[in-house]
């Protein structure tokens, strides 16, 4: 467990295992505790890094803004800080987003990538979800969720949530086209739900179509981030085998 100044914050992140280097990022709203456990099994063959991004769980965030372009930013630095120049990662929802724009900007860097639940560009139904997600009353269940991961108080927590509505208003952050993905040769696994209420499962297609070496896996009857009962071993089993 360890912290990292970098571009004008604390990034904190945690190191478990030993082995080939394996990036592991969280989705947006959550945080690198909820990833722990889930990729322990790994530590024998590889050394996970798992941080909280910029204004998640125990990272700070005194800009009060969040772009995925800045973050992989904030990543490629973690990764230089710790002297590793190649490694595998493992992106969910918004964490997969971050590793499309790192794979952009440093293609030597991620030998194999995994996309779990992202997209490269918000469609109309995912912008009009994350707008009414921003504006959403939230329950008791909900707070006490949150209150676990995001250990700064209840502001961090809500500006989180104001920020998830306010991304898709960027259009300058995620607005990778058909040319942009063509040019990213990673060995990629696509992974989606074909229930997913943000991304249809069209976008997962024109990735898998554009980028040159990657596989799909769409998940029957799967929602966002479609990882829930035997899925998760099946998922674990093939990462393995990805990897």
């Amino acid at each position: 467990m360890a912290t990292l100044s970098v571009n004008g914050f604390e990034m904190y992140y945690e190191i478990h295992g030993e082995g080939s280097p394996l990036l592991v990022l969280h989705g947006f709203t959550g945080s690198g505790a909820d990833l722990v456990p889930l990729f322990h099994p790994m530590t024998q063959k590889h050394q996970l890094i798992i941080p909280d991004l910029r204004g998640h769980g125990r990272s700070t965030n005194p800009s009060k803004q969040f772009t995925f372009r800045q973050a992989a930013d904030d990543i490629f630095l973690l990764l230089k800080h710790l002297d590793i120049h190649q490694c595998s990662a493992v992106g969910f929802s918004g964490g997969g987003c971050l590793l499309l724009q790192l794979a952009i900007k440093h293609p030597a860097l991620l030998s194999s990538m995994v996309l779990i639940s992202a997209t490269p560009y918000f469609p109309e139904q995912a912008k009009d979800l994350m707008q009414q997600f921003k504006m959403a009353k939230r329950t008791k269940e909900e707070w006490e969720g949150m209150r676990k991961i995001h250990l700064q108080g209840d502001e961090q927590i809500e500006l989180i949530w104001q920020q998830a509505g306010s991304l898709s208003e960027n259009d300058d952050d995620m607005n990778l086209t058909s040319s942009d993905l063509s040019k990213i040769k990673t060995k990629t696994l696509i992974m989606q739900g074909d229930r997913d209420p943000l991304y249809p499962v069209e976008v997962s297609i024109e990735m898998y179509r554009s980028m040159p070496n990657s596989s799909l896996w769409i998940v029957p009857n799967g929602g966002h981030v479609p990882l829930s009962g035997n899925t998760i071993q099946e998922f674990m089993n093939y990462l393995n085998h990805f990897l």
